[in-house]
C-alpha cells in the first residue's frame, strides 16, 4: 500500500511542479513581460493548462484511486493517508467533468485578457475589454453547466473558492452584515470627522518602498524565500518550497496604498511559507486545480487581512513604526501626532477603490461584486451595461459615483482572470480573521506589547502552528470550528469594528 500511495504521491508532485511553472509564468506576465509577448504567453499558458488537466484526470490516477479505495476504506479516517485520499479523490471526481479543451481554450482567453484589461483601464476605455469579458462570461457559464445539478449558476464557481458554500449561504451571511455596517457607518457619519489630508502628500516611492520592505522583514518574510515587485494590481505566488512571490503598487501621492498592500500580501506570502516540510509537493500543500488557495480562499485571506488590518492598523503597531515611519518622512509627518496618525489610516469614508477602502466600508465593496457577478451569470446584466450598473450600484451601497470606468469596473483584475466566485471570499476572510484574533488574545494575552515592541516571533510561531503548517490536510471549516469552537461567523468581525471605532470616533 505505501508503494501505491508513493506512486500517487509522485504524480502529484509532477502536476504541482507543472502548476508552480504556470504561476511563474504569470508573474512574469504582471511584472516584467513586454506587452507583446501577450500572444506567447497566453500560447505557453495554454499549453501548461492542457498538460496539467491531462495529467491530473488520466486513466492511471483514477485506477490507482480505485485500487486504493477498498484499503482506505479500513484506515483512521483522520490519518494522513485517509485525508490525502480523499481530497485527491475529491479533486479527480471534479475536474474529469471539465473538458480538457475548456482548460486549454480557458488559459489561453484570460492571458490574453489579461493585456487588454490593463490597456483598458490605463486609457480609461472599457471597450478595449469588453469582447474578452463577453467570451469569459460565456465560458464561465459552460464551466458551472458541467456541474448540473446545482442550486444556483453561481454555486460551481463559488466552491472552487470556498469548498462547500452555497450562494445561499453567502447572502444570508452578507444580508446579515450589510444591515449592520450600514449601521456603523452610519453612527461614524454622526460624528466629528478625522482627519487624513496628510496622508496625501509627496511620498517618494524609494522611501515608501524601504519602510514596507523594513516592516514586512521583521514580520518573518525572508529576503531568502521571497521577494517584492511592482504590478498593476497586488498579489501573491508561491512557485515553490522557498520562493513566494509578492508585489505592491505605487501612489506617490497617497500613503496607504502601498504600505497596506504591501502588508496584505506579505500575510499571504507567510501563510504560503508557513506550510510544514513534508507537506511540499504532496497534495496538501499542491495546487491542482481551479481555485486552489489552500483549505479554501476565506481562511487564505484572513491571514492577508490579519497581518494587514488587526495587526497593521492597531495603535500598539505604530507606537513602534510611527518613529521609524517619520525617519523616512520627516517633512511630511513633523506635525502630525501619533494619535492623528492612527486615527488618519483607519479613518472611515466611503471610497471608489477596493484595496484602499476602509475596515468600515471595505465588505460593501465586495458585495457589490457579487451581486453584479450574480447578475451577469444570471443572464440579468449584459456586460455592455455592466459600466452603467457598477456605478448605479456604487451609489447604492457607497453614496458614490466613479468619475470615469478605470476608477470603476476596471480597477480590479479579477474578472480577467475569470475568477467569478472569489471576491466573496475577501469579505469571509475578515470575518474569519476576527475569529482567529479573538483566540489569539486568549493564548497570548500579551500579543499587543509584543506588538508595541515589534515583537512578532510567538504570533507568527501561534499562526504556522495552528493554521499555515496543515496546509489544506484540514478544511476551513474544520481548522474554524477546532480553533474557535464556530463556523464563519460575522459577529466578532462586527465587534472588533464596533469597539475599534467606538474608540476612535468617541460615539
Amino acid at each position: 500500500m505505501q508503494a501505491d500511495f508513493k506512486e500517487l504521491n509522485d504524480r502529484i508532485a509532477e502536476i504541482d511542479d507543472l502548476n508552480r511553472i504556470q504561476s511563474l509564468l504569470y508573474w512574469d506576465l504582471q511584472t516584467y513581460m513586454p506587452p507583446n509577448g501577450s500572444e506567447a504567453r497566453s500560447s505557453q499558458i495554454s499549453v501548461l493548462s492542457r498538460l496539467v488537466h491531462e495529467r491530473v484526470t488520466s486513466e492511471q490516477i483514477g485506477k490507482k484511486l480505485e485500487d486504493l479505495r477498498p484499503l482506505v476504506s479500513q484506515m483512521d479516517s483522520n490519518s494522513s493517508e485517509a485525508r490525502a485520499f480523499v481530497k485527491i479523490d475529491s479533486a479527480y471526481s471534479k475536474l474529469t467533468r471539465i473538458p480538457v479543451e475548456w482548460v486549454s481554450e480557458f488559459s489561453r482567453l484570460t492571458t490574453r485578457a489579461h493585456k487588454f484589461w490593463a490597456q483598458a483601464k490605463a486609457e480609461n476605455n472599457f471597450e478595449l475589454f469588453r469582447p474578452y469579458l463577453e467570451n469569459i462570461l460565456e465560458m464561465r457559464r459552460a464551466y458551472s453547466g458541467f456541474f448540473t445539478p446545482y442550486e444556483h449558476i453561481y454555486d460551481p464557481l463559488l466552491d472552487d473558492y470556498e469548498p462547500g458554500m452555497k450562494t445561499s449561504d453567502i447572502k444570508e451571511v452578507f444580508g446579515f452584515l450589510r444591515v449592520r455596517q450600514v449601521e456603523l457607518v452610519q453612527a461614524i457619519s454622526k460624528c466629528p470627522q478625522v482627519d487624513d489630508s496628510f496622508l496625501y502628500q509627496d511620498f517618494d516611492e524609494k522611501a515608501q518602498w524601504d519602510f514596507g520592505l523594513e516592516v514586512i522583514r521583521k514580520l518573518g518574510f525572508d529576503a531568502n524565500n521571497g521577494r517584492q515587485d511592482k504590478s498593476p494590481h497586488p498579489f501573491t505566488t508561491r512557485v515553490g518550497a522557498g520562493d513566494v512571490r509578492i508585489t505592491t503598487r505605487f501612489d506617490p501621492g497617497f500613503l496607504n496604498s502601498a504600505l497596506f498592500a504591501t502588508l496584505h500580501e506579505c500575510g499571504h506570502a507567510l501563510h504560503s511559507l508557513g506550510l510544514a516540510p513534508e507537506f511540499v509537493q504532496t497534495i496538501f500543500g499542491a495546487r491542482i486545480g481551479p481555485g486552489s488557495g489552500g483549505a479554501s480562499m476565506a481562511l487564505n485571506e484572513s491571514q492577508s487581512r490579519l497581518i494587514e488590518n488587526l495587526v497593521g492598523r492597531s495603535y500598539q503597531f505604530w507606537q513602534y513604526y510611527y518613529p521609524r515611519l517619520k525617519d523616512y518622512f520627516p517633512a511630511q509627518f513633523q506635525e502630525v501626532s501619533l494619535e492623528d496618525f492612527y486615527k488618519g489610516i483607519n479613518q472611515v469614508k466611503p471610497s471608489l477603490i477596493r484595496v484602499e477602502a476602509d475596515e468600515g466600508t471595505y465588505n460593501l465593496h465586495i458585495m457589490l461584486r457579487m451581486e453584479l457577478e450574480i447578475k451577469l451569470l444570471e443572464g440579468t446584466l449584459a456586460v455592455k451595461d455592466l459600466p452603467a450598473a457598477w456605478s448605479e450600484g456604487m451609489h447604492d451601497y457607497l453614496g458614490l459615483v466613479p468619475p470615469n470606468d478605470s476608477q470603476g469596473v476596471l480597477q480590479d483584475v479579477h474578472w480577467s482572470a475569470g475568477s467569478f466566485g472569489y471576491f466573496p471570499t475577501y469579505a469571509l476572510g475578515n470575518l474569519v480573521s476576527a475569529q482567529i484574533w479573538e483566540k489569539i488574545l486568549q493564548d497570548l494575552p500579551d500579543i499587543n506589547d509584543q506588538i508595541r515592541q515589534a515583537s512578532f516571533e510567538e504570533l507568527l510561531g501561534w499562526l504556522r502552528e495552528k493554521i499555515h503548517r496543515h496546509g489544506t490536510k484540514y478544511t476551513a471549516q474544520e481548522l474554524l470550528i477546532s480553533l474557535t469552537g464556530s463556523s464563519i461567523d460575522p459577529n466578532p468581525y462586527i465587534d472588533y469594528l464596533t469597539k475599534k471605532y467606538k474608540q476612535i470616533y468617541r460615539f
